[in-house]
């Protein structure tokens, strides 16, 4: 069986911090693997917020996630903060991509990755219902 593999940037152009809440455990007794998606999520809208961006709202044109591969690492726990970077890569006409790295520190100051993901994000005219060209904007501000 093949395995998942993300290729991720050298750099990163934006890091947050994202507590693990208590919803976020499944029966397991750690961060579901459905969660780590929503946690994807979380990490994007503040990337996205650091630009003055929304996935509606990108310089006009709104925004629909095509594909999602994720690379689990290691296990989250409750009560533990992730540290979530970001940025962008592989420009298209219509889409991109964005990379993900999501990491936490354990009590012995050691830093584990949790999760390497990409998401393909499409441009998307919500009001025509059509895929849209990624504005040249949005190309100068998030991959520079």
């Amino acid at each position: 069986m093949s395995r998942v593999k993300i290729d991720l940037p050298e750099n990163f152009s934006f890091t947050t911090q994202i507590p693990v809440r208590i919803t976020d455990v499944n029966y397991g007794g750690h961060v579901g693997n459905d969660k780590i998606l929503s946690l994807l999520h979380e990490a994007r809208i503040q990337y996205l917020s650091h630009y003055d961006y929304t996935e509606m709202n990108l310089a006009g044109v709104g925004t629909i996630m095509s594909d999602v591969a994720i690379e689990f690492k290691n296990e989250l726990f409750y009560g533990e903060i992730i540290k979530a970077s970001v940025t962008v890569a592989g420009f298209s006409k219509v889409s991109f991509e964005i990379y993900y790295k999501l990491e936490k520190e354990t009590n012995d100051g050691e830093t584990l990755p949790v999760a390497f993901a990409k998401t393909g994000m499409v441009c998307y005219d919500y009001a025509r219902k059509k895929i849209v060209t990624v504005p040249e904007e949005v190309r100068i501000r998030l991959f520079s």
